[in-house]
């Protein structure tokens, strides 16, 4: 098992990343641009976070969670505009939304043991 398979944050991440792809294959409404916009910061949680943790300085480490943190972040500005045009139902929205903002929180939290 890799080092980054092992954090709780990973495994709470591939899961809301997970479920996320899943909208994103199922829903052929969504505008296309959306949709690759999702899918791609969607996939940056994971591949920063992972490649984060394979680097071996402290400034190393710490840049991976900052793109990773972002990434969460455009996620989100992705589902907010989702829920409020009508092209995600809010209830599933909200879901996702507290699950990232959970990813956001741990990430942050790993950017300060880093210091």
């Amino acid at each position: 098992m890799f080092d980054f398979e092992k954090l709780e944050v990973y495994q709470i991440a591939k899961g809301v990343v997970t479920d996320s792809l899943k909208i994103i294959y199922s829903n052929a409404a969504l505008d296309t641009y959306i949709k690759e916009q999702w899918k791609k910061a969607s996939m940056d949680i994971l591949l920063n976070l992972a490649e984060g943790t394979g680097r071996m300085t402290n400034a190393d480490k710490k840049h991976y969670i900052t793109i990773s943190r972002s990434a969460v972040f455009e996620c989100v500005t992705i589902l907010q505009i989702l829920g409020e045009t009508g092209g995600l139902p809010l209830t599933e929205a909200q879901g996702l939304y507290e699950r990232y903002e959970k990813i956001s929180k741990m990430l942050l939290g790993m950017y300060r043991s880093h210091e």
